[in-house]
């Protein structure tokens, strides 16, 4: 999705999880995990911890469990641990990419498969459709944190490519090696994100019509109640007046 769209999008997906937190923090946790385990437990020196750490605390997960997180990495508890990623096409032809955290590869890819067959989309062989993304940084800030020209002069200053402001917040977007620069700049500046994540954004968005758009919400639920997966992006866009019904449906 792309402009004020993406950011419903975002904060959809953050009011279900508001309603599953012990399945957000369980997510947020074996990322932790992965993380700490990858490139160490000491987040100064862990760019990837570092920002798991941080979404983490923007979700308020507690400290004990972001340590316990840590500590598991360090008994050796994240070696099955394999990041997959998953692609394909959802309703309306919508370009959909999943990634994953899984201790079991042919589960989740059965899970993700059954999940697009249900909700009218097909999955692809990997390399099908991320070519229409682009892997970038992404930091949100709450739109109380300042106005649009105060967000742009300071993502500027701080090595941002782009600002996307609307009443529901602030997108960020940096190149994906200097993510952890920038959101640490940002900080000095702005204070804490909302959250600070590698994303795929969509080179260009497929509209859907309510009853696509319908199947499409549904679709993203079902990926998102996953255990395995950690993160669902798509380029579909939908018109407000759509969006309003879904949301209030």
């Amino acid at each position: 999705m792309a402009g004020h769209s993406q950011f419903k999008n975002i904060m959809h997906r953050k009011g279900r999880q508001d309603k599953v937190r012990a399945k957000l923090f369980s997510k947020l946790s074996k990322e932790i995990t992965v993380a700490a385990k990858s490139g160490g437990p000491d987040p100064d020196a862990n760019p990837r911890l570092r920002l798991a750490v941080q979404n983490a605390r923007s979700q308020s997960m507690p400290k004990d469990n972001i340590q316990r997180a840590i500590n598991k990495s360090e008994a050796g508890d994240a070696e099955s641990y394999e990041e997959m990623r998953y692609e394909g096409y959802g309703p309306g032809g919508v370009a959909m990419v999943v990634e994953t955290l899984t201790d079991n590869r042919n589960r989740t890819a059965g899970a993700v498969r059954a999940a697009f067959s249900k909700h009218g989309g097909n999955m692809g062989e990997t390399g099908s459709v991320s070519f229409m993304f682009d892997r970038v940084g992404e930091v949100t800030y709450p739109a109380d944190v300042g106005d649009a020209d105060a967000l742009f002069e300071a993502a500027i200053e701080a090595g941002a490519e782009d600002v996307q402001s609307d009443e529901n917040g602030h997108i960020i977007t940096c190149a994906f090696d200097e993510l952890g620069e920038v959101s640490k700049a940002l900080e000095a500046i702005l204070g804490e994100p909302d959250s600070v994540r590698p994303v795929w954004k969509p080179q260009t968005t497929t509209m859907l019509e309510e009853e696509k758009a319908s199947t499409m919400m549904k679709l993203l639920d079902t990926l998102e109640d996953d255990d395995d997966v950690q993160n669902v992006y798509s380029n579909f866009e939908i018109a407000d007046d759509v969006m309003a019904k879904l949301t209030s449906a």
